[in-house]
């Protein structure tokens, strides 16, 4: 990952600027759809009208060359400061599908607006969040997408990126592997650790793919969803089924904490909440979603998802967003879209501050990184990271949470979890040399006392 500095972003600054000046100081939103070269400019738009809070920088490159751009945006852009979360959303892998893509770039102007506006929910979600937001995934089959005439567009043109891979089939199918560690036991998740050279090495991945793994694997991220666009419903782990099947329904361990991220999205999107709302095509089948909401395997089974890949290899927990029955709809419609979705993006965001987190240290308050934080009755674990930090996502209830480390005693504390905010539980765990040298200097001075009192 690196920053966007190169003369082309300084370019885009300039027009930026300009365009800024001659509409005021806060332009607002701009309810159109940005090619590739019109969303660099709108990213350093948002960048240069908040430049304390955003960074822009790039995971990678495109099959095509064009690059993977994420606006960051925190009170210390660039640095994960410890104990405070990471979001992202992360649209448009889909090129064809076009809603998110916006959403995501309106997003970031609509937190930089509200921040110098004062309003005090997104101060505190920029203050105690890193946010990264994503625009396109797939920028190249965007591109094909949008050079189509007239408004109505193909449904499939423009899904694949340029080399014609489906991005959401392409990430290594995890969901097989723990499968067969639940019946045969096994690791229960970072399925791919120490394995980012054969990642590297896999043909099979196509660049975007590869970049957002690395991208997944080397921050710590908490909470994510991706945007897609074909339906409206809010879709949860797990998206593979365990049998085979096309649909049934697939329950990751943190079901129900899922089914309750799923809703914090659904509730405030009127559409996608709607029971009566009727579905986007005659044939559709969408008996499976209530509240808005469904477990991707009941709908249709997805290997090779980046959202299964997500919760199975980092610690993040991720949704799926479909937000348009229209992949491209005309660009009039943008701001119903927006509107639509604009509460529900934000209290999606906010809900990466729920759960249990804090530290694992040692009794000197070292930082332990890469501890383990297991949750008695949910078979999956996250870890610490660099700080010795963690952040467990978990409904309202009652818990015990156990850190372990190699070389140290596991501390396991109960704690009851409200809904929200997250509670403070840390934890010192004790080195395993510590305690065998505490026990052999015990047992020499019961030695000294033994031998004094009966004159050895």
């Amino acid at each position: 990952m690196k920053p966007l500095f190169s003369s082309v972003i300084f370019g885009a600054a300039v027009l930026a600027l300009a365009g800024a000046a001659s509409t005021g100081t806060d332009p607002g939103i701009s309810f159109e759809y940005h090619r590739y070269e019109e969303l660099r400019k709108a990213l350093v738009s948002v960048w240069l009208q908040c430049p304390t809070i955003t960074r822009i920088y790039t995971i990678g490159e495109s099959f095509e060359g064009r690059e993977l751009l994420v606006l960051e945006m925190s009170d210390n852009p660039g640095t994960h400061e410890a104990g405070e979360p990471e979001f992202k959303y992360i649209a448009n892998m889909h090129g064809n599908e076009a809603v998110g893509r916006e959403l995501v770039i309106y997003l970031a102007q609509y937190l930089c607006n509200q921040y110098q506006q004062g309003n005090e929910t997104i101060i505190d979600l920029v203050h105690n969040t890193r946010i990264h937001l994503m625009p396109s995934m797939n920028p190249d089959g965007f591109e094909k997408a949008a050079s189509q005439p007239g408004e109505l567009k193909d449904w499939l043109v423009g899904r694949s990126n340029a080399q014609g891979v489906d991005l959401n089939r392409n990430f290594p199918d995890l969901d097989r592997i723990v499968y067969i560690n639940e019946r045969e036991g096994g690791a229960n998740n970072h399925l791919l650790e120490n394995m980012k050279k054969a990642v590297d090495e896999n043909t099979k991945l196509a660049p975007e793919t590869k970049a957002v793994i690395h991208w997944i694997m080397d921050i710590p991220f908490v909470l994510s969803a991706n945007l897609h666009g074909g339906d409206v419903v809010a879709n949860y782990p797990y998206d593979e089924t365990r049998s085979g099947t096309n649909s049934e329904y697939s329950a990751s361990p943190d079901d129900v904490m899922f089914k309750s991220l799923a809703r914090a999205y659904s509730m405030y999107n009127p559409v996608m909440s709607d029971p009566q709302g009727p579905p986007c095509r005659e044939d559709h089948d969408d008996s499976s979603f209530k509240d808005g909401i469904t477990n991707g395997g009941a709908w249709y089974s997805v290997p090779g998802g980046m959202q299964d890949f997500n919760y199975l290899s980092s610690n993040c927990f991720e949704i799926t967003l479909e937000l348009s029955c229209d992949k491209f709809p005309n660009e009039e419609t943008l701001k119903n879209y927006w509107e639509q979705n604009r509460d529900s993006l934000v209290n999606y965001i906010e809900q990466v501050h729920r759960g249990v987190k804090g530290f694992v240290r040692d009794l000197q308050g070292n930082p332990i990184s890469n501890a383990t934080i297991s949750v008695e009755g949910i078979d999956h674990d996250i870890t610490t990271a660099k700080d010795g930090d963690y952040w467990r996502l978990l409904a309202p209830g009652n818990y015990k949470v156990a850190a372990s480390a190699p070389g140290y005693l596991t501390v396991i504390k109960k704690v009851a979890v409200p809904y929200s905010p997250a509670t403070r539980v840390d934890f010192e765990l004790e080195s395993l040399m510590e305690r065998k040298e505490e026990e052999r200097e015990e047992l020499m001075d019961w030695w000294k006392m033994m031998s004094e009192t009966l004159n050895f």
